[in-house]
């Protein structure tokens, strides 16, 4: 956002459509410790790790800890007894050695003291050596005695007056602006409550003022006023009602549980917090489960909170999409609420996405207007379309509205009139002449695809939506997919249960819409995210194209879907090439979880294979015995033969993701833009 906070409201949002109210103050929450919160600790890991206050495990540190605590001390003790017999014998067998060679008598008193200490120093370094690693006393030197030690050190060694120094520095959330002349700015927000979001907005203003210091006066001009509310989000928002998941907006990792400490998890993630984050979700994310999993609960909720508050604190744009009775936060997370099909909702759509170029428009409105069945005529469709847009277009400098795109590709004489009387009054008949032309010969035919499309139309050109649509400024304030270089918060609720068709139609133009916008924007500052609480309608083979180029773009898409099979088989295999993150939640089926199980491949296992076969080895006394024994207790004597080797399996099995995952749990694996890879984790999302 940078100093964009202090200019006025109506300046800042001549693009996006107004907050039609303001938003209720957040209920109380414990008070925020915001020295504490923004000194945690965030070492470097991998990706898909919750980082604050994240501590890394060694990995031969994690393999000792497998073995419990009595029985390591245990053979430790033991190990320690009989190391000092050891040690106490071979002092002893030492000294006699030297006397039987004669060193000790024959030489003067430095030189036997000398071959003592020396003879003592090598059998206790031998004995340690040994029974030290069979009895792991560095581990349990780690584990119990050093932070015993470190803990007495810090109580009984006073901290020094310039370590106390750089400890309160690091303490003091402000110290940067008092050291780079912005000291009455600290001071002002010293004195007053400043949360998460308000530290990473008030933050981001200062490194925009850093990078021209003709700015930092400004910036210490609005704090000093506004104090913790400086550089405000346009809705003035500064937090969000009804908050519940753990976030880190430093990093903007939200977490959503805890990656299970079992071997099919690797090492750097068992028992870490588990978060996602604009690096991964830049990849795109694709889930899938059954109704009832926790996709919408422990997924697409949590995601949607927090692109909302990164969208307050400046540095993301959210675009949530789904039925209106799904649990995807209050409306007050919103900025804009868009509810087709209900008269209360205060803003309509533009079915165009505010578009420069009329043909693109109109190619993006035909895929969306066509169901499955009829791809086959998309081509035909989207000329068609084209064919009436760009003329109206150009004859009244505005885009057609349902009823009235509806009624020229029907081929109404009244609509037909009215198109060449305003190209005419434009003086642009003639560029437009063949397309109205060629129109004309397909109006009546079987094949017309105008007719076909204008019985789409007719779905969303319904009472219910009246003025939702409407591109002659009569209707709602229209949203346009064209904000997304604004931090907005937008909610789509689809009318699902009364016009499901309808609802199907907008889904596919809404995500087309967003992929072809976030590509094209000039300003990429912003994280463009969007979440898609069921993307089964909402996918063709150009949005699934567009996901690999969001990439790099700074954005990223959030897909559910309740089984792959709701999806055409053609684009099945290419959605999971798109994206970069995939989650299989319990229940799927097992034709869904072979795709799973293929993406994310095999690797190579240390399997022990144990063979038995009759004993048949020795001579005629141990024949006999085997004969004996085999006659009182009618077993038959067997060798047993061990082999070890490594054999490449699956990570996942389709049955293993269709009938052993436990509830509230999911299998993710994720992908970095940087390209970076996490493998499957099993991950548990209820806490």
């Amino acid at each position: 956002m940078g100093l964009d906070g202090a200019r006025s409201h109506d300046e800042r949002t001549t693009a996006t459509p107004r907050t039609p109210m303001p938003h209720p103050r957040p209920p109380a929450r414990a008070p925020f410790d915001l020295a504490a919160w923004a000194s945690a600790p965030r070492p470097e890991a991998d990706p898909g790790v919750f980082r604050q206050e994240h501590r890394p495990l060694d990995p031969d540190r994690a393999e000792a800890a497998k073995v419990p605590t009595w029985p390591l001390l245990l053979r430790a003790g033991l190990n320690a007894v009989v190391g000092w017999l050891a040690y106490v014998y071979g002092v002893e067998v030492a000294k006699y050695g030297t006397t039987l060679i004669g060193v000790l008598p024959t030489r003067s008193a430095f030189v036997a003291v000398s071959v003592v200490l020396t003879l003592n120093v090598l059998v206790a370094a031998i004995v340690i050596k040994v029974f030290g690693r069979m009895g792991r006393w560095p581990e349990v030197w780690r584990r119990y005695a050093l932070p015993l030690l470190s803990r007495t050190v810090t109580e009984e060694v006073p901290a020094t007056e310039e370590e106390q120094s750089e400890a309160a520095r690091r303490r003091d959330p402000w110290a940067v602006l008092r050291q780079d002349g912005a000291a009455v700015a600290a001071g002002r927000l010293d004195a007053e409550a400043v949360g998460d979001v308000d530290y990473v907005r008030i933050r981001r203003a200062w490194e925009s003022a850093q990078a021209d210091p003709a700015f930092l006066p400004a910036f210490v001009e609005q704090v000093t006023q506004r104090g913790a509310a400086a550089f405000a989000h346009p809705s003035e928002a500064r937090e969000l009602p009804g908050r519940a998941e753990r976030h880190d907006l430093l990093l903007g990792q939200v977490r959503l549980g805890t990656a299970q400490d079992v071997p099919k998890n690797p090492l750097t993630h068992r028992s870490a917090g588990f978060a996602l984050d604009p690096v991964v979700l830049g990849t795109s994310l694709l889930a899938v489960g059954p109704a009832g999993t926790g996709k919408t609960a422990r997924l697409a909720r949590p995601v949607a909170e927090a692109l909302c508050l990164q969208a307050l604190a400046g540095t993301a744009c959210a675009v949530v999409i789904g039925a209106a009775d799904a649990d995807l936060g209050p409306d007050a997370w919103y900025d804009v609420v868009i509810a087709p099909g209900d008269p209360a909702s205060r803003y309509g759509l533009d079915l165009y996405g505010a578009a420069q170029d009329p043909d693109e428009a109109a190619a993006r409105l035909a895929e969306a207007l066509l169901p499955d069945e009829l791809t086959a005529r998309a081509e035909t469709a989207r000329t068609a379309l084209q064919q009436m847009v760009g003329p109206f277009h150009a004859a009244f400098g505005r885009y057609p509205g349902v009823r009235e795109l509806r009624a020229l590709l029907a081929g109404e004489p009244d609509a037909l009139e009215a198109l060449v009387k305003g190209l005419r009054a434009a003086e642009r008949l003639g560029s437009f002449e063949r397309d109205l032309e060629h129109r004309e010969h397909q109006r009546g035919r079987a094949d017309d695809p105008g007719a076909l499309l204008a019985d789409r139309l007719a779905l969303l050109d319904r009472p219910a939506f009246e003025g939702v649509f409407a591109t002659d400024g009569t209707g709602r304030p229209p949203f346009a997919m064209r904000v997304l270089d604004h931090p907005l918060r937008v909610r789509v609720k689809l009318p699902e249960r009364s016009h499901p068709e309808a609802a199907r139609m907008l889904s596919r133009l809404l995500v087309g819409q967003f992929v072809q916008a976030a590509g094209a924007r000039g300003d990429r500052s912003l994280f463009a995210g969007l979440v898609v609480d069921d993307a089964s309608a909402a996918l063709d083979a150009g949005i699934v194209r567009g996901l690999q180029r969001l990439r790099g773009a700074n954005a990223g898409v959030v897909l559910l879907l309740r089984t792959l099979v709701d999806l055409p088989e053609a684009l099945r295999a290419p959605l999971f090439g798109a994206v970069g993150c995939r989650a299989a939640f319990p229940g799927i089926a097992p034709w869904d979880g072979k795709l799973f199980s293929e993406a994310w491949g095999t690797h190579l296992v240390r399997e022990t294979a144990v063979t038995l076969a009759p004993d048949t080895s020795g001579g005629i006394v141990r024949r006999a015995g085997r004969l004996g024994r085999k006659a009182l207790s009618g077993t038959t004597a067997q060798t047993e033969s061990v082999t070890t080797r490594e054999v490449e399996r699956l990570r996942w099995s389709p049955s293993d993701l269709a009938h052993a995952l436990p509830a509230g749990h999911a299998v993710v694996s994720l992908t970095a833009v940087s390209g970076e890879q996490v493998p499957p984790l099993l991950v548990d999302l209820r806490g």
